[in-house]
């Protein structure tokens, strides 16, 4: 790895599906930890690692899937918080992957754009851009955020990891982020058309996307 991860690099790793491959870095990650600027960013991502190294690789998938496959609340994909089901999201995503075509980051056959982990490895990459695209969706973060300390999960330290440096929640996001935890996800009315083309709608068969 390089000399120098930066802690979305780090993030956006260890918030992925622990593959076997993954889990076998974990040492190698933790190495890379000790290598962050001392902050609430690598207090953070510590006390993940605290709570996890206990787990084997079996009860590390299992806890992954039965916190992300099957809580909309924790979905990974940010723009499903705000947009669910409308045809709007396609709007949000066609938007995203232009963002990131700007940059110069291409995506993978089959990632969506808004996909928690493939953001932070966008803020890795270009750090303002970055910024920006995770402010643009700091309700769905502070609703996972909260979700997840609800269920009193360690991925809800890695959360706190992406926050720790974005400015403070205001009112009125406040307030947003409450809404959506209340209401949930809006859906499309049946019998409407998908506005944006298949490339960028999500997929029942995605790994990862809310049930």
């Amino acid at each position: 790895m390089a000399d120098h991860v930066h802690p979305m690099k780090l993030v956006s790793l260890l918030l992925q599906y622990p593959s076997e491959e993954l889990w076998a870095a974990r040492d190698e990650l933790r190495a890379e930890l000790d290598r962050l600027p001392s902050g609430r960013q690598r207090e953070a991502v510590r006390r993940f690692f605290d709570a996890s190294d206990r787990l084997t690789l079996t009860e590390g998938q299992r806890r992954y899937v039965e916190t992300f496959d099957f809580s909309r609340r924790n979905s990974l994909y940010l723009t499903y918080h705000r947009w669910g089901d409308l045809r709007q999201r396609g709007l949000a995503l066609l938007r995203l992957k232009q963002r990131f075509a700007d940059a110069g980051l291409e995506l993978a056959d089959g990632e969506l754009p808004d996909y928690l982990p493939v953001v932070l490895e966008f803020a890795a990459l270009r750090p303002e851009a970055g910024a920006e695209a995770l402010g643009e969706h700091r309700e769905a973060l502070e609703l996972v955020r909260s979700s997840l300390h609800d269920e009193d999960s360690p991925y809800a330290e890695l959360i706190e990891a992406v926050v720790a440096d974005m400015p403070r929640l205001s009112s009125g996001q406040a307030a947003r982020a409450a809404r959506l935890a209340a209401d949930g996800p809006p859906s499309e009315e049946v019998g409407l058309e998908p506005f944006a083309p298949p490339e960028v709608m999500p997929s029942p068969a995605t790994p990862g996307a809310p049930a």
